[in-house]
C-alpha cells in the first residue's frame, strides 16, 4: 500500500489519541485455527507486536479447528459434531492436544522474530503459556455425550494479571484442564470471552473470515448494539457468524464495553479497526453513547464547528461566520460527535414573540451523511423549538430545498419572516424560505 508522506503524517497525528487512550489497557484477540493458516498471519503478528510496543496488556487466544480436523483426516478418525461443537472422544482427543500444542508454538515462534529490517526488529516480546484456564466436560446435550469436549469453569485472573503486571504477553490455547487432571476440548470462543470477562477487559477482538457483519444489502454494519446482535442470533447465520456473535453478545452482557469483529484475511484491518473514527470491522457496543453522541454544543467545540462548516461557506452554500460570531451563538448550537470528532451540527435561532424558530447551519460531514444524520439533528431541533413552544420552524437554502420540503417543510413567502428576520435578508444571495407547522 502506497501513501504519500503527507497522508501519512496525517494518519499518524489522527491516530495518537488512540495511542494514548489504548496504552495501559487489556486486549484479549481471539484467532482461529483459520487465521493462522492464512497468508495474512504474518502481518497479524507484526501488528499485535506494535499494539504490545505501544503499552498495550495482551491476551491471545487461539484456535485450532482446522487443524484438529486435518490430523482426525489423516488417522481415519470420523469427526463428529452436535450443534456446531465436536464431540471429543478419546481417540481424537490427542489430535486435539497434538493440533494446539503445535500452533502455540508457530505463534511463540512468530512473537520471537527479531530480524532486521522487519517489523518485528526490536519488539522483545515475552510470551507466556500456562494452565490458566479451569474446565469443566459440557456433559450430555440433547443425548449426546460430548465426552472430553469442555467449557471453562474458571480463568485464574490473578496470575495472568500477575503476567501482564511484569510486561509479558499471555498466549491461551483452547484447551482446559480439570482439578482431576483431564484435559478438554475448548472453543477459542469461549476461552477469549470468559477471559475478557475475568480480567475485566476493555476489548475483546475477535478474528472471522469477512470484514465484519454486513446488513441486507451487504454492507458493512459499523456498529451496533447488544439487542441487535442478539436478534440477529435468531435469524439463520453461517456459523463462524454465529458463534462470533455469540460471544460479543455474551461479553457486552457481561460488561465488556466493546467487541470488535474484525478480518484475519485482510492486511492491517486490526490497526485499522483500532486507531482510525470509523475502523474497519464491526463494533458491538454498550456504550454507543461514548461513540456517537447528540449533545448540546460548548465553547470547545467551535474550532470543530468551524472546521466542519468552512468548506460549505467557501462554496457558498452556508453563510459565513467568523469564530467571534460562533462563540456568541455557540448556546444555539446542537452538535453530533464521533469518538470525539464533530460529524454534525445544526442551530435553532427562537423568535419567540413570532411563535417560530429558525433551523440554521445544518451540516453534516461528508463522509457521514448516509447514517440518516440529518434527520437525528433535524429531530432533536424540532424537539428543542417544541420545548420552546414555538410553532413552527422556518429554514432559508438556497441548495438543499428538496430536502427540506421531504421531511414536511412548505415553500414560504419572505413576508413570513419575522420582521427582524427579513430587514437582514440577504437578496443577492436570494435564499428560499421553508416552513414546517410543528
Amino acid at each position: 500500500m502506497n501513501i504519500s508522506s503527507e497522508n501519512y503524517v496525517r494518519f499518524f497525528r489522527q491516530s495518537s489519541p488512540y495511542m494514548h487512550a489504548h496504552r495501559g489497557r487489556t486486549f484479549v484477540i481471539m484467532l482461529p485455527g483459520e487465521a493462522l493458516e492464512d497468508t495474512n498471519f504474518p502481518n497479524i503478528i507484526h501488528d499485535i507486536a506494535l499494539l504490545s510496543s505501544l503499552g498495550v496488556r495482551l491476551v491471545l487466544v487461539h484456535g485450532a479447528r482446522p487443524q484438529i480436523s486435518r490430523r482426525l483426516e489423516l488417522q481415519k478418525i470420523e469427526a463428529s459434531f452436535h450443534n456446531d461443537s465436536r464431540i471429543t472422544d478419546k481417540s481424537s482427543l490427542a489430535a486435539v492436544i497434538d493440533a494446539n500444542g503445535s500452533m502455540r508454538v508457530r505463534m511463540e515462534a512468530q512473537l520471537s522474530m527479531g530480524l532486521i529490517n522487519s517489523p518485528m526488529h526490536g519488539s522483545r516480546i515475552r510470551v507466556v503459556s500456562g494452565n490458566f484456564v479451569t474446565a469443566r466436560p459440557l456433559g450430555v446435550v440433547d443425548g449426546v455425550d460430548f465426552q472430553n469436549t469442555g467449557e471453562v469453569r474458571r480463568v485464574d485472573r490473578k496470575a495472568i494479571s500477575q503476567q501482564l503486571d511484569d510486561g509479558h504477553l499471555v498466549l491461551l490455547s483452547s484447551l482446559g484442564y480439570s482439578p482431576t487432571g483431564e484435559v478438554f476440548n475448548l472453543s477459542a470462543e469461549d476461552v477469549a470471552t470468559r477471559t475478557a470477562i475475568a480480567l475485566k477487559a476493555e476489548k475483546l477482538i475477535l478474528f472471522g473470515n469477512s470484514i465484519g457483519l454486513q446488513d441486507e444489502d451487504g454492507e458493512l454494519i459499523r456498529t451496533m448494539r447488544p439487542r441487535e446482535a442478539r436478534s440477529r442470533l435468531q435469524s439463520k447465520q453461517h456459523q463462524e457468524f454465529h458463534r462470533l456473535l455469540e460471544a460479543a453478545v455474551t461479553a457486552c452482557d457481561s460488561s465488556i464495553v466493546r467487541t470488535h469483529i474484525v478480518s484475519h484475511c485482510i492486511d492491517g484491518a486490526l490497526l485499522q479497526e483500532l486507531f482510525t473514527r470509523d475502523g474497519f470491522g464491526t463494533l458491538i457496543t454498550q456504550d454507543m453513547a461514548a461513540y456517537e453522541q447528540l449533545r448540546p454544543a460548548t465553547i470547545e467545540d467551535v474550532g470543530g464547528i468551524l472546521k466542519l462548516i468552512q468548506p460549505l461557506e467557501e462554496k457558498g452554500v452556508l453563510v459565513r461566520r467568523s469564530r467571534k460570531q460562533l462563540e456568541r451563538e455557540i448556546n444555539t448550537f446542537t452538535v453530533l460527535v464521533r469518538d470525539g470528532m464533530i460529524v454534525g451540527c445544526a442551530a435553532l435561532c427562537s423568535y419567540p414573540k413570532d411563535g417560530c424558530g429558525e433551523l440554521a447551519c445544518l451540516v453534516i460531514h461528508p463522509e457521514y451523511r448516509q447514517g440518516k444524520r440529518g434527520d437525528v439533528l433535524l429531530s432533536a431541533i424540532e424537539q428543542q423549538a417544541r420545548q420552546q413552544k414555538l410553532k413552527s420552524l422556518f429554514v432559508l437554502t438556497t441548495r438543499t430545498a428538496h430536502w427540506f420540503i421531504e421531511r414536511g417543510f412548505a415553500a414560504s413567502p419572505l413576508k413570513t419572516l419575522p420582521s427582524e428576520k427579513q430587514e437582514a435578508y440577504n437578496r443577492p444571495r436570494n435564499s428560499k424560505v421553508f416552513k414546517k407547522v410543528l
